[in-house]
């Protein structure tokens, strides 16, 4: 560990981190670009095989940009996408990034630092950086915005030149230092551990988005909503918005465990994915999970929540009731889907896509947790040296809600700054899984 690294985790003053020089190398988990063709012709493309953990060289900071010293991340699928190089190497994002020109050349380099997700403490900030400190404690938000872009100012995510950071840029989260703009800060919620409040910014807003905002479903009291993978990183928060909501969620998920954590986190109904059969026919399908939940609730879906994608779309399309939404932003089985449209088009049904949040959207979220209405989910928890074995896990669908890494941090449970707080909220609330899953730390 460097020297400003060693500061940070001792509980530095600003002051302190402000004297300490910035290293020219810092360990992150990346990958490289001559290993891109390596699962060409292979059926198992196992991720351990090409995440790498060394140094990597130093960025320069451009001047709206922060240096973040990173003392925990976490596992989203999109380095899953990254490490077998699918559906297309991340390399080819970098460089057309790089094209770009200016700062952004620094972004096409022969390895790639990935990660989503990040909970640190600011070390040093760009000339132009307005509100932001060293010694402040952040997370960070996944969408590097382009500020000057006109659509930006609408809604971020709007932006033709808005990148999902750490996957279409480099030098993401899973390491010891990152770089952000200084537009995807938030401040840490000062109850949450590392690890708590780095595995709880990205899904959470990506699940009020889908859920809650203008731009996605605007659930309200009362809607019954379908959660297609309740037990998973988006899961786990969209069954607590919908209850929180005051909604009725239906969590559907692949186990007896499964559903005992969607049933901790809130589904009012838990369905085991066994009872549908997704192999045949969606409207087959379809019927079998329509007849599970008007049993259970007494009327159909409003709202599917559906980031599966190909496996479970076109059941999403024909169970949601007449006026109903399906809501998506990924596709974890297959990014072409396939339903019967009459049954979109007659029943004036509606398809919304959805992807990550814009910083308000996040805010929003991130002030859930502040005030104890949404709890972290963390279900595993990895030293940044075993990056490959958590993306594994992530990659065979073997974890429940969030998966995290520990970067800076020397152990779990560090980096609560308000334990009265905590305290108050208590350990049952923010815990969800206590004796359920079992953690591997």
């Amino acid at each position: 560990m460097d020297s400003l690294a060693e500061a940070v985790v001792d509980g530095a003053s600003a002051e302190e981190l402000e004297r300490r020089d910035i290293p020219r190398e810092f360990t992150a988990a990346h990958l490289r670009v001559e290993d891109v063709d390596m699962f060409a012709g292979v059926a198992d493309k196992d991720v351990r095989k090409s995440l790498r953990v060394g140094a990597v060289p130093m960025p320069e900071l451009a001047p709206d940009e922060v240096l973040v010293a990173v003392m925990a991340s976490s596992i989203n699928y999109n380095t899953v996408w990254s490490a077998i190089f699918e559906p297309l190497p991340t390399f080819d994002f970098l460089r057309r990034f790089a094209s770009t020109g200016g700062y952004a050349a620094r972004h096409d380099q022969p390895y790639h630092v990935l990660g989503s997700d990040a909970a640190g403490v600011i070390v040093r900030v760009g000339a132009g950086v307005r509100g932001w400190r060293i010694g402040d404690h952040v997370v960070a938000s996944a969408v590097a915005v382009e500020e000057q872009e006109p659509a930006t100012h609408a809604d971020a995510m709007r932006g033709a030149r808005q990148r999902a950071w750490g996957y279409e840029t480099n030098f993401g989260g899973l390491a010891h230092y990152t770089v952000l703009r200084a537009s995807q800060l938030l401040p840490k919620a000062p109850h949450l551990t590392w690890e708590e409040a780095a595995t709880s910014t990205q899904c959470a807003g990506t699940s009020y988005r889908m859920l809650v905002s203008d731009r996605g479903a605007r659930m309200k009291a009362g809607d019954v909503v379908l959660i297609w993978g309740a037990s998973g990183g988006l899961g786990v928060f969209a069954a607590q918005l919908v209850r929180n909501g005051g909604g009725v969620p239906v969590g559907v998920v692949g186990s007896p465990e499964k559903a005992e954590v969607a049933r901790r986190v809130g589904c009012e109904v838990v369905v085991d994915r066994s009872q549908v059969d997704l192999s045949g026919p969606p409207i087959d399908a379809g019927k079998r999970l329509g007849r599970i939940i008007r049993r259970e609730v007494g009327e159909d879906p409003h709202i599917a929540f559906d980031y599966t994608g190909k496996a479970t779309f076109g059941i999403s399309v024909f169970v949601v009731r007449r006026g109903g939404a399906v809501v998506t932003c990924g596709s974890s089985t297959g990014y072409e889907h396939s339903f019967d449209n009459r049954y979109l088009w007659m029943n004036v049904k509606r398809v919304i896509g959805s992807h990550g949040a814009n910083l308000a959207e996040l805010d929003e979220s991130n002030r859930l947790f502040r005030l104890g209405h949404l709890a972290p989910v963390v279900s595993a928890l990895y030293p940044l040296a075993e990056i490959g074995a958590a993306t594994r896990l992530v990659q065979r669908n073997g974890h429940v809600g969030k998966v995290g890494v520990l970067c800076l941090a020397p152990a779990p449970g560090l980096g609560v700054t308000d334990p009265e707080k905590r305290a108050r909220i208590g350990a049952g609330k923010l815990d969800p899984l206590a004796g359920v899953w079992t953690r591997n730390y």
